[in-house]
C-alpha cells in the first residue's frame, strides 16, 4: 500500500501497503471462480478446483519451498478451513484488531458492539476526493459478542454473528446488489437501532441518518421495536432509492429476496472478454446494481439510481450481471518495424550503451526492485534482439537468467533469505525474501510478481530448457496472484475483484475506507505478464485467465482512472483518479505530493501493449493530464520519462517534442523499471 522511494543509483518506481489469436476455445465457459467455503446452514460452497494430480504435484512444489520464518498475519475472525482471504473488498473483517467497515457496492455496512449497522453512503467531492464512506444508518443489535467470516466467494461474503460460543445467525452481503439478508440460526428477536414503521404482513421501514430502508422479513414478524424470526427465518434491508414511486417501491420489495451467495463464470468470444456473475436469490430474481458502464444486459431495471463514488449506478432486477469488454491482446514485444534506419542506429546506440552498464549489482534483493530490474534488463534484452546486436542481446540474457535462476531456484531460501521464495501456510501464499512494502503482509504481490514473471517469459520465450527449469516456482508465483481456481494451496484469484472489475493491492485492508488499489497500470502489467507467462510455458489456462484478468483491468483503468466520467462530481477538479478504496476515490498516492505522482503512478511500465488502453480519451484528456502533471512542460521530474510516453500517444507533433525530450531526459529521473533505449523505442513506434 505505500510507495517510499528506494535510494539506489535509479529512482526506485513507488510500492504500496493493481496475443496475438486468444487461446480459448468460443463461448468455452471456463470454471466457475470462486473459494471453497460454508454457508450459513453448514452447506459446503465450493466450485470446481484443479484435477488431482495437478493439485498434488503443486502441493509437492510448495512443500519443496520450505514455510517463511513465521507469518504475520495474526488472530484471524475467520471459521476453520477457510483460506485467509487477503486482498479483498471485505478483507477488514477478518484481519487486524477490529472489525472494519466494509463496501458491498453500492452500501456500506460494518460490525457494531452487538450486530451490525448499514448506510447508503452520501456522495460527496471536494478537489481531491469523491468520497462516500461508512454511515451507520439502520441495523440491529443481536445481542452479540464477536463475529467471524464463515464464507465466502466470488462477490459475497457470510457474517456469523456470536454470543459466546453459540451461533446467532448470519449475514450475507454482495457487491453489485443492495441487499443485506441476516438469517436466525435459532428463535431469535433483534433489537432495530430506530423505529420500525410497519407496511404490510412482514414488510416495514427503519428510517436513519436521511435514508429510508424498506424491511422484508421472511418466517417471522415485525413489531415497533424490532424483528422476531424463527430459526432459519430471515430478515432483508434495501435502501430506497431516491424519486422513487409507490409502485417502484413495491416492485423493490418484492424483489428483496434473501441472498445466499455467488458464483463467477467467464467466457471468451469475438474479440470480447465476458463476465457473468450469478446471485443466488431465495425463489427468484433479486436487486441488483451494475456498476455505471458495465451496462444491464440481462436485467430488468427501474429507472432508479443509486450514488455512488463511481457514478450514478442503475437500480434493476435479475438473477445475474453480465459485461463484456474488449480483448486486450498481451504483449511484450515493441514493433520496430516501421522506424526509419536512422532511427535504428540511434536505438542501436543506445541499447549497447545501456546493456553495457548491466551488472551484477544491477538487481535489487526484493520482489519489488529485484522484480523491476528484472523487467528492465529483460525489455532491454528483447530490444537487443530485435535490432540484431547478438553480442549484447546475449550478454543481456545470462545476465537475467543468472538472477532468475536464484528466484526461480525450489531450495533458494534453504541457503539464503533473499531472491527467493518461501511459502506461508498460515494464508497460503508465496512471499518474496526479502520482503519488501508489506509484502509480507500480502500487499502489492501482483505489482511485484507481474514484473518477475514478465521477465521471465521474455527470455524464456523459445527456450524450453528455461520453461523447464524455472516453471516449478514460475507457475507457484503465477498461482499466488491468479490462480483460476482455488486449489490446497492457493485461493482463486487472491486480489482481482470480478465486480469491481480491478484488483485489490492490500492483503490485510485495515482501513475504514475499504481496501485500495494505487497503480491500476502496474496490475494490468501483471496480467500481462500472467498472460506471456503462460503463452511462453504452454499454460493455455494461466494465458485465458491472464487475458481475461487483463482485459477487464484495463478496462476499469480506461473507464475509472485515465478518463473518468467525473460529471456527477463537481467539486473534484482533476483528470484522473490515482488512488481507489472501497469507500473514497483521491486524486493522490501513498508515497508523493508531487504533481506528477497521480498520473505517473498511472502508467508504470508501459509494457508493448499498453497503446491498446492507456490512451482513453485520445489527444485531449492526454493533454489535459499532462498540463496537471508538468505544468511548466519540464520532465525532469519522478516519472518523466513514463510521461513521455504517455504524451507520445498524442501522435505529431506531440510524438516528436517528447522524442526530443526523451533523449535529453537526465539519466536520474528514469525509473529504476525502464531504461533510455525502451523509453526511445516506445516513441519512436509512436511517431
Amino acid at each position: 500500500m505505500r510507495r517510499p522511494l528506494r535510494t539506489a543509483g535509479r529512482p526506485a518506481g513507488p510500492r504500496r501497503a493493481s496475443r496475438p489469436l486468444l487461446l480459448v476455445p468460443v463461448l468455452t465457459v471456463v470454471a466457475l471462480l470462486a473459494t471453497a467455503c460454508t454457508g450459513p446452514g453448514g452447506t459446503p460452497r465450493q466450485t470446481p478446483s484443479a484435477t488431482a494430480t495437478d493439485t498434488a504435484a503443486q502441493a509437492r512444489a510448495v512443500t519443496a519451498l520450505g514455510d517463511v520464518a513465521s507469518s504475520t498475519v495474526g488472530t484471524m475472525r475467520l471459521a476453520d478451513g477457510l483460506t485467509p482471504p487477503t486482498n479483498r473488498w471485505f478483507s477488514g473483517l477478518v484481519f487486524g484488531d477490529a472489525p472494519q467497515p466494509v463496501f458491498p457496492t453500492p452500501i456500506s455496512w460494518q460490525v457494531t458492539g452487538r450486530g451490525f449497522a448499514a448506510g447508503l453512503p452520501d456522495v460527496s467531492a471536494t478537489e481531491r476526493t469523491i468520497a462516500g464512506g461508512a454511515v451507520p444508518q439502520v441495523g440491529f443489535d443481536l445481542g452479540a459478542t464477536s463475529t467471524l467470516v464463515s464464507a465466502y466467494d466470488a462477490v459475497s461474503v457470510t457474517v456469523e454473528h456470536r454470543a459466546g460460543g453459540e451461533v446467532l445467525g448470519h449475514s450475507v452481503l454482495a457487491e453489485g446488489s443492495p441487499l443485506v439478508t441476516y438469517t436466525a440460526a435459532r428463535d431469535e428477536t433483534l433489537s432495530a437501532t430506530v423505529p420500525l414503521t410497519a407496511t404490510g404482513e412482514g414488510t416495514a421501514t427503519m428510517s436513519g441518518g436521511g435514508r429510508t430502508w424498506q424491511v422484508v422479513v421472511r418466517d417471522g414478524s415485525v413489531s415497533a421495536s424490532g424483528v422476531t424470526l424463527r430459526r432459519g427465518g430471515s430478515v432483508v434491508l434495501l435502501p430506497t432509492p431516491d424519486g422513487a414511486s409507490s409502485s417502484q417501491v413495491t416492485r423493490l420489495v418484492e424483489a428483496a429476496r434473501p441472498l445466499s451467495g455467488t458464483s463467477l463464470g467467464r467466457s471468451a468470444s469475438d474479440g470480447s472478454q465476458r463476465t457473468t456473475l450469478s446471485y443466488d436469490f431465495a425463489d427468484g430474481a433479486g436487486v441488483l446494481v451494475p456498476q455505471p458502464g458495465q451496462g444491464t444486459t440481462g436485467l430488468s431495471c427501474t429507472g432508479l439510481r443509486y450514488a455512488t463514488i463511481t457514478g450514478a449506478a442503475p437500480v434493476c432486477t435479475g438473477k445475474a450481471l453480465r459485461f463484456a469488454v474488449d480483448t486486450v491482446n498481451p504483449s511484450d514485444r515493441l514493433d520496430l518495424s516501421g522506424l526509419t534506419s536512422a532511427q535504428r542506429a540511434t536505438l542501436a546506440a543506445q541499447v549497447r550503451q545501456d546493456a553495457g552498464r548491466v551488472d551484477a549489482s544491477s538487481y535489487a534483493a526484493d520482489t519489488y526492485g529485484g522484480g523491476k530490474d528484472l523487467y528492465r534488463v529483460a525489455s532491454l534484452y528483447r530490444l537487443a534482439v530485435a535490432l540484431g546486436l547478438d553480442d549484447q542481446a546475449v550478454a543481456l540474457k545470462t545476465s537475467v537468467v543468472g538472477e532468475l535462476d536464484q528466484w526461480f531456484d525450489p531450495a533458494g531460501c534453504g541457503g539464503r533469505t533473499a531472491r527467493c521464495f518461501a511459502y506461508d501456510p498460515e494464508v497460503r501464499g508465496l512471499v518474496g525474501q526479502q520482503a519488501s512494502f508489506g509484502s509480507d503482509e500480502f500487499n502489492d504481490h501482483h505489482f511485484h510478481y507481474g514484473y518477475v514473471l514478465s521477465a521471465a517469459a521474455m527470455v524464456a520465450d523459445g527456450d524450453r530448457s528455461l520453461v523447464r527449469k524455472w516453471r516449478t516456482v514460475a507457475d507457484l508465483v503465477a498461482a499466488d496472484i491468479a490462480s483460476p481456481t482455488a486449489t490446497a494451496s492457493f485461493p482463486a484469484l487472491r486480489v482481482y475483484d470480478p465486480y469491481a472489475q480491478h484488483s485489490w493491492a492490500s492483503g490485510y485492508s485495515p482501513f475504514a475506507d475499504g481496501n485500495n488499489q494505487e497503480s491500476s497500470s502496474e496490475a494490468v502489467s501483471a496480467w500481462n505478464g500472467v498472460a506471456r507467462w503462460g503463452a511462453v510455458s504452454g499454460s493455455s489456462s494461466l494465458e485465458a485467465t491472464g487475458t481475461w484478468l487483463l482485459s477487464n483491468e484495463a478496462a476499469s483503468a480506461q473507464r475509472d482512472v485515465l478518463d473518468p466520467d467525473l460529471s456527477a462530481f463537481p467539486g473534484f477538479t482533476h483528470r484522473i483518479v490515482s488512488l481507489t478504496w472501497g469507500g473514497k476515490r483521491d486524486h493522490a498516492t501513498w508515497f508523493s505530493a508531487a504533481a506528477a505522482a497521480p498520473a505517473g503512478i498511472e502508467l508504470i511500465p508501459m509494457p508493448a501493449m499498453a497503446g491498446q488502453y492507456v490512451d482513453a480519451g485520445g489527444r485531449q484528456q492526454i493533454r489535459r493530464v499532462l498540463a496537471e502533471a508538468v505544468p511548466d512542460g519540464r520532465y525532469d521530474v519522478q516519472f518523466g520519462d513514463y510521461l513521455l510516453m504517455y504524451r507520445a500517444l498524442g501522435g505529431g507533433a506531440d510524438a516528436a517534442a517528447a522524442l526530443r525530450d526523451a533523449e535529453d531526459l537526465p539519466d536520474a529521473v528514469i525509473d529504476s523499471a525502464n531504461t533510455r533505449s525502451y523509453l526511445l523505442a516506445w516513441i519512436m513506434t509512436r511517431s
